[in-house]
């Protein structure tokens, strides 16, 4: 570009001159760090200045007026409030899914030292909460997609019902085969109790909320605790998405769909085989009453004051029936669109559930709330000029509950467009448990994360930020990583390979999936003040806002490959003292790291000639150098998937295998270690070796895609 000179006023040129050589000894002296194009625009500033609790806490209260299950009306009038509330172009699209209600129930114990008891296996809400006036409209008390059936048999304790929970009863001589396995909630997902109750022969399950991990302290509506007839409703489905449609979908209305039978759902372990039903913690302890036989470690008695806990079986014996209805039913998904203004085709998307097993304040409605308000800023600003770089999509999923049902449809139907178009989903399931931001990610997106809680006022202490709350915590502010399938970010991760964020403030909540989790639990102990939400959104807003805006995309892969090397150093350990080795794997992080520095002195050096020339020249560059950063992560997808998992086909990021909520580094890995411990057979090693090199390639490809280049 030419300077500008005006013949007329020669003398005054000498000046002009001066500042342009000025400004060409800064292009060439300054570090290019100082010449970013990602320093904070003044919209993002203002976004900050635009929040409202009240709004958050109105459309809280809104939301959670009456339980609404998926699939019900109460569930629909509130897609027809998110619609209406989203001030964007917005749309829904609805799915014909299988989902899983209770039609019948009963459980009672036969003690030879006490009369029968039958439990009602009715959760008691207090008069004094406005709630309980349509309490009743919620679904009773069931695990959905349970297994029908009758059983008549003695009991038997296995603490949290975990791998090694069984492995502890069998080396004490504690034989289940054939019993009524009574396990406590907490550790592993509920799914996973069932399935490893059933893999050591027990007839049935009951899964039960202990006084000591839910009833601390005062109970609600006095204090936060689960009352003693609270009860943790939930899924047992140990798949994601619609079990009948794996790997694809099947939209509301299609005469023509292909589906799998349940018989063979049950037959893969998607769906449990044996019948099974939560119960109450004040249900455990009477059941604990009726135990005999060994007495239970004491690392798995109760709280103090409550009765000795035994192993069993038996004496008492408990009659349970269960029957339940599988039927197809119509889920709807709730989109708006803010249309990006130079790279429509890139989308940044924002999620939350809306789903609820009962008024669902925590969840997931505090997470909709926070979406609304964040939304609501977002037109603000519109109003003010704003349009993103990219493309904004906010998405509110139904079905999440049932196994992140709406979520994994929806990628499974664009499968192939997000794969190729989408920059980042960000998730925000409950976005408030209660004190203490927390985050999981795909590890590119750590600096952003942090640097946005830098910019956010701790909601609890206006005198610090997030960010320094969070450093001081007991989590060191760490960043978790999103293996597990807890929420609507598995299906962008594990599926596709879309980076990825979750987070919320506090971590857990007692009231978890029961009718307790109401407005009231909200306004009197998760947020009082909804400055929670305020800062969800914010924090959530922020993050979304660099992704869209940012000329570069702010993605930092320098800290992903520390994170493959402490993974696999991790894994190398489970494996010590076998011959496998873990030398293909550690060249190919090594690769990758290289890479990763590359590409960040590639943004260096952009970011430097972007400052100093007019943008429209690099267009091309600057696409060339984002679509490497977008599709790094991609690389880590397999299309083959784990074995015996397919649908899970991210070889450094999954769940356990016992877990589905755990999340574990080299997922295939960590699955062929653990079956060559138990058979230790050559062929299992064998296994295990093939999985590491397939991690290796993985990681490779990952390096070739931030290179930029062909071999």
């Amino acid at each position: 570009m030419k300077p500008y000179r005006n013949p007329t006023a020669s003398a005054a040129s000498t000046p002009l001159l001066l500042l342009c050589f000025f400004a060409l000894y800064l292009l060439t002296t300054i570090s290019p760090a100082l010449l970013t194009t990602t320093s904070p625009s003044p919209y993002h500033s203002l976004f900050l200045s635009l929040s409202s609790n009240s709004s958050s806490s109105s459309h809280l209260r809104r939301l959670t007026r009456l339980p609404h299950i998926s699939s019900s009306e109460a569930n629909s009038l509130a897609a027809s409030y998110v619609l209406s509330s989203f001030p964007f172009p917005s749309h829904s699209t609805s799915y014909s899914v299988l989902l899983s209600f209770p039609l019948h129930r009963s459980l009672s114990l036969l003690s030879p030292s006490s009369p029968p008891v039958h439990f009602s296996l009715t959760q008691i809400p207090s008069p004094s909460d406005p709630s309980s006036s349509v309490a009743s409209l919620a679904v009773p008390t069931f695990h959905a997609y349970a297994h029908s059936g009758v059983v008549a048999a003695p009991l038997t304790y296995a603490y949290y019902g975990r791998v090694e929970d069984f492995d502890t009863l069998q080396s004490l001589g504690i034989n289940v085969t054939g019993t009524v396995v009574l396990a406590r909630y907490g550790m592993i997902f509920r799914g996973d109790i069932v399935k490893n109750a059933q893999d050591a022969g027990a007839a049935a399950v009951l899964v039960y909320s202990d006084y000591e991990d839910y009833a601390k302290g005062d109970t609600f509506p006095a204090g936060q605790w689960l009352p003693e007839t609270g009860v943790q409703v939930g899924s047992t489905l140990r798949a994601q998405g619609d079990p009948t449609t794996p790997d694809w979908s099947c939209r509301a209305g299609e005469e023509e769909c292909e589906r799998v039978d349940k018989e063979e759902i049950v037959r893969k372990g998607f769906m449990p085989g044996v019948p099974s039903l939560p119960i109450s913690g004040k249900d455990g302890e009477e059941l604990h009453k009726a135990m005999g036989g060994q007495v239970a470690p004491d690392n798995w008695q109760g709280r103090e004051g409550t009765p000795v806990y035994h192993l069993g079986p038996g004496p008492g014996v408990v009659n349970l029936t269960y029957m339940g209805n599988e039927t197809l039913r119509t889920i709807q998904n709730v989109f708006a669109v803010i249309e990006g203004k130079e790279e429509p085709d890139r989308y940044v998307l924002l999620g939350n559930h809306r789903d609820a097993w009962t008024f669902g304040a925590v969840d997931p409605n505090s997470g909709t709330a926070a979406l609304l308000e964040l939304a609501e800023r977002l037109s603000k600003l519109q109003k003010k000029g704003w349009r993103p770089r990219r493309t904004i999509i906010l998405c509110n999923w139904d079905a999440e509950e049932y196994g992140l049902i709406g979520s994994t449809e929806w990628v499974e139907e664009n499968r192939e467009i997000l794969t190729s178009r989408a920059v980042a989903y960000l998730n925000v399931d409950s976005a408030v448990h209660g004190p203490g931001f927390q985050a999981s990610a795909t590890p590119q997106l750590d600096s952003l994360l942090i640097e946005a809680s830098k910019m956010v006022k701790d909601p609890d202490n206006p005198s610090q930020t997030i960010y320094d709350s969070w450093i001081s915590s007991s989590d060191s502010g760490s960043v978790g990583r999103l293996g597990g399938a807890g929420s609507d970010h598995a299906a962008f991760v594990q599926h596709i390979g879309v980076p990825s964020v979750d987070m919320s403030f506090g971590h857990g909540f007692p009231v978890y999936h029961s009718i307790f989790d109401d407005y009231l639990w909200m306004e009197k102990f998760g947020d009082p003040m909804f400055q929670r939400h305020v800062a969800a959104a914010s924090i959530w807003g922020l993050v979304a806002l660099r992704l869209a805006d940012d000329e570069i995309l702010p993605f930092d892969y320098i800290s992903y490959a520390s994170e493959l090397k402490r993974g696999a150093k991790t894994i190398e350990e489970e494996a010590a003292g076998n011959s496998v080795r873990f030398s293909p794997l550690y060249k190919s992080i090594e690769e990758f790291r290289t890479a990763a520095t590359k590409i960040n002195d590639d943004k260096k050096a952009l970011e430097r000639k972007l400052w100093g020339v007019a943008l429209s020249k690099d267009q091309s560059k600057l696409r060339e150098l984002n679509d490497r950063l977008m599709m790094a992560e991609r690389a880590f997808i397999d299309g083959q998937g784990l074995s015996g998992r397919e649908w899970h086909k991210h070889l450094v990021y999954g769940t356990s295998k016992t877990d589905d909520y755990g999340s574990k580094s080299y997922p295939g890995i960590n699955d062929a270690i653990g079956d060559a411990k138990k058979s230790n057979s050559s062929d299992a090693w064998r296994s295990v070796q093939h999985e590491i090199y397939r991690a290796a390639r993985a990681v490779k490809q990952a390096s070739s895609v931030l290179n930029g280049g062909l071999t």
